[in-house]
């Protein structure tokens, strides 16, 4: 049964926007995290395990989001937000717990 027309995106900039966010922002935005994460732990082993089996069905979920949004361009900036947020953790906890070699 084919979808209804009427709940179909039709501005090619919505589909860009969607997709944008689906594919490379839900990836980013997961392994941001996990870099974070493994930043302030410090357990490096422990979550690069846990990456390899949890960034995948995380990034599927994170794909499914922006088509959930009526406006694709608010999941990008939701997406950029998060990726800015987890990064600057990144940064923090670089400064505050230094890897020692």
């Amino acid at each position: 049964m084919p979808a209804n027309k009427k709940y179909l995106t039709t501005s090619v900039h919505q589909r860009v926007a969607k997709i944008s966010a689906a594919i490379p922002g839900a990836f980013l935005v997961s392994a941001t995290l996990h870099m974070a994460v493994a930043q302030w732990l410090g357990d490096y082993k422990t979550v690069v395990a846990t990456f390899s089996f949890l960034t995948f069905p995380m990034w599927i979920v994170l794909m499914i989001v922006p088509f959930l949004f009526y406006n694709g361009w608010k999941c990008l900036l939701l997406y950029v937000g998060l990726i800015a947020l987890f990064v600057c953790l990144f940064i923090a906890g670089q400064s505050w717990h230094p890897i020692v070699v």
